[in-house]
């Protein structure tokens, strides 16, 4: 059975979930809010809505259960109880081409369960490139990660958002601007001061 940990409410969890957790929410801290990446995650954070996962698992079967456990556990709360989840492999999916493949497999999961228009997938990865953009890119920095993650959105609370926020289509741009002003290497190692 996969190891699960959420931020709301704590309970005991082993060293190395805890030690996933405290990267993965230093990460959203620091890249996601603190470089304002993504501009509806400051208020999730701030209320304790975002719930994190840990699976432990390696294996293909392992990670995909945890992934549906947590899909039936968002569809079954309110957006109160779960406003968003992320779902995180420390131990599988290292290799970005076996994350793609599983993300596929995932969104091919929402469209079967009939989920489209309720869930969203955003995906994040320690490798992640974008199609198309060279290596060195400073963009594929958005959706880089500690670990391998699976973010579970709302589709609804994105609309919410969107329809709130001034001129959404240009966060993507936006981005991409501010982390090739801050450069490659400083945001290398911003990652990698998470495993301080």
């Amino acid at each position: 059975m996969p190891a699960e940990q959420e931020t709301m409410p704590t309970t005991e969890l082993t060293p190395s979930q805890a030690d996933v957790e405290r990267k993965t929410l230093g990460w959203v801290k620091d890249f996601v809010v603190g470089l304002n990446l993504c501009p509806f995650a400051r208020p999730l954070l701030a209320a304790n809505a975002l719930r994190v996962t840990i699976c432990e698992a390696a294996e293909d079967k392992g990670i995909a259960g945890a992934l549906l456990d947590e899909i039936e556990r968002i569809q079954k709360a309110s957006e109160a109880e779960i406003a968003t989840t992320l779902v995180v492999f420390p131990n599988a999916l290292q290799r970005f081409d076996a994350y793609l493949a599983f993300l596929d497999g995932a969104q091919q999961l929402i469209e079967e369960m009939d989920l489209i228009g309720v869930l969203q997938l955003a995906s994040f990865h320690p490798d992640y490139q974008f199609a198309g953009e060279p290596i060195e890119a400073a963009s594929h920095f958005t959706n880089r990660a500690p670990f391998p993650m699976i973010h579970l959105l709302r589709e609804d609370m994105v609309t919410r958002a969107l329809e709130t926020y001034p001129n959404p289509e240009q966060i993507p741009e936006r981005n991409i601007r501010r982390l090739e002003d801050l450069g490659r290497e400083r945001l290398q190692q911003m990652l990698t001061a998470l495993d301080a």
